[in-house]
């Protein structure tokens, strides 16, 4: 068994917890992985095209470079050097953006539980992404297309995740602190108004 790895937000951790990566679990273990790593979402640089795949393996590393063939293409100069930069020299911003991350992610748990009755939010250890379970709301059709149409909020829909994701949607919290707080409070007034239109319905 091969095992494909995408740790691309590995970067992203809270609370002083570190990476552990799968790899790491066993030599054997190392034997059978690739890891998928990019420097595109940590400092936001998806645009130049960088990033990697690390594989102990030489002879799995070459059946991979052979199966990959003309689908994946090589890594442009300015996305490496660029790449390069970001690993070597960047770690004081990626430190201060875990502490801008993090206070996100509290201010989203916080108004979550205070200002939306009916959705649950765990705390995120990591990402910048927010799992909502809406499945207690009364919201046709889904919270997806309710939060679109009524809040004007573009959240994932949970179902586009697969099985078990209906009710659910996915929320970006890597953003400016001031459009999470607007999308949060679209969202509330969005939800206080459906008694009223449900009534207005009937």
């Amino acid at each position: 068994i091969v095992i494909c790895s995408d740790e691309i937000h590995c970067d992203f951790l809270f609370d002083g917890r570190s990476h552990i990566p799968i790899a790491s679990l066993a030599p054997e273990i190392a034997d059978q992985t690739i890891t998928l790593l990019a420097p595109s979402k940590t400092f936001n640089i998806a645009g130049l095209g960088c990033a990697l795949a690390v594989v102990p393996n030489p002879e799995l590393r070459s059946a991979l470079r052979q199966a990959a063939g003309d689908l994946v293409h090589g890594v442009n100069l300015f996305g490496y050097v660029a790449g390069v930069a970001a690993y070597r020299s960047g770690q004081e911003w990626l430190q201060e953006l875990l502490v801008y991350l993090e206070g996100n992610r509290d201010y989203l748990v916080d108004a979550v539980a205070r200002d939306l009755p009916g959705v649950q939010c765990q705390r995120p250890e990591g990402t910048f992404l927010a799992w909502l379970d809406c499945r207690a709301l009364d919201i046709a059709p889904d919270p997806y297309t309710f939060f679109l149409e009524h809040a004007r909020v573009a959240l994932g829909r949970g179902a586009d995740f697969g099985p078990g994701g209906e009710g659910f949607v996915r929320l970006n919290f890597g953003c400016p602190r001031a459009v999470l707080v607007d999308a949060l409070e679209r969202m509330r007034v969005a939800l206080e108004a459906v008694p009223e239109r449900q009534a207005s319905a009937r």
